[in-house]
């Protein structure tokens, strides 16, 4: 069995009288992916947070190759030392990306914070090669590129740092099905060329068969299921993971039936 490179035990975390992240407890396999799957609300997101270091638990432990991330880092050194080990892609790479700043000019104010000593040139070649954009992206500006390649500069700049876990927050949902198949297709390529561990966020149960090794089924910020992905797809054994796969759009599909069966749940 793979080492661990992430584990997390126990994490609380509480929104006034929201508890937004209730006793969540997982591990990510080094070089596997693990999909945490829920509608909006589950607390999946906020678990992705934490993971980060962009939310506070208010219990529980994230540790990244044994090393534990909880509290607030000391100093400088500290904080870009944990932004290595750990790197997020978000939804909307136009958002992620400043849009007054060329592609080349993005990866090399990343490498200059976490590589100085090393030929940014060349590295930043490598990155978009890596992810498949060509030499002449490195000077285009967001607005000059579509979706997928903006997603593809979000997955490089994340990479440039060589990361122990990448954590995709709905990464392909504000993508076309074409595009998506893509970088779905890239970010397989990628962990198997590099060894590192997704931690997929997102309410797409086709994602989730796709490209995770495991899968974590969040309802009101607690896990009810877990286990193989194939497994808990295939053979769920929660009322709500079975209504989850149940409410993907299909021939004969009821939507009434659907939402009665989530207000009797």
């Amino acid at each position: 069995m793979a080492e661990a490179v992430l584990e997390v035990t126990g994490l609380c975390r509480t929104f006034g009288t929201v508890r937004a992240v209730d006793d969540v407890s997982f591990t990510l396999a080094a070089g596997g992916s693990l999909g945490i799957v829920g509608e909006s609300g589950s607390g999946k997101t906020t678990t992705a947070r934490i993971v980060v270091g962009l939310e506070q638990a208010d219990t529980g432990r994230v540790l990244v190759r044994g090393r534990e991330r909880g509290g607030r880092a000391r100093g400088r050194g500290e904080r870009l030392a944990r932004a290595r080990e750990v790197q997020m892609v978000f939804q909307d790479p136009y958002l992620s990306l400043d849009p007054r700043t060329s592609v080349a000019a993005a990866l090399r104010e990343t490498l200059r914070l976490h590589a100085p000593g090393t030929d940014h040139a060349a590295r930043i070649r490598e990155l978009l090669d890596q992810v498949g954009l060509g030499g002449r992206a490195a000077e285009a500006l967001p607005r000059q590129l579509s979706g997928g390649q903006r997603q593809r500069v979000a997955i490089a700049r994340a990479l440039a740092v060589e990361p122990a876990v990448l954590v995709l927050d709905e990464a392909v949902a504000a993508l076309d099905v074409s595009v998506q198949a893509q970088v779905l297709n890239l970010l397989a390529e990628i962990r198997e060329r590099t060894g590192v561990g997704y931690l997929f966020i997102t309410h797409d149960l086709g994602v989730v068969r796709c490209v995770t090794d495991d899968v974590v089924v969040m309802r009101h910020g607690r896990i009810v299921e877990a286990g193989p992905t194939g497994e808990v797809l295939d053979a769920p054994r929660h009322p709500y993971t079975r209504l989850l796969l149940e409410s993907v759009p299909r021939p004969g599909w009821d939507p009434e039936r659907i939402a009665a069966a989530r207000r009797a749940l």
